[in-house]
């Protein structure tokens, strides 16, 4: 038995003809659509701001070549 009383062949089933109704495309960009609405959702609910996953380091390359950092001239 699978989930209420539907076998894993009748679901298997049922999943081929919404594949061939929609098509893949279809559903992966409606799945895509669904995942941000849900991300929205959560940044809107809890307040939090998107973190970057990836941190940038600015003023250490320009045009991906290694530049030196000069460093600033003492007045005294």
């Amino acid at each position: 038995m699978g989930i209420g009383g539907i076998s894993i062949w009748q679901l298997l089933i049922i999943l081929l003809i919404v594949v061939m109704l929609f098509g893949t495309k279809r559903l992966k960009n409606l799945g895509s659509d669904l995942g941000d609405a849900i991300k929205g959702f959560r940044k809107s609910v809890g307040g939090e701001e998107e973190k970057p996953s990836v941190e940038e380091h600015k003023g250490q390359t320009i045009n991906g070549e290694a530049r030196k950092v000069e460093e600033p001239i003492k007045k005294d």
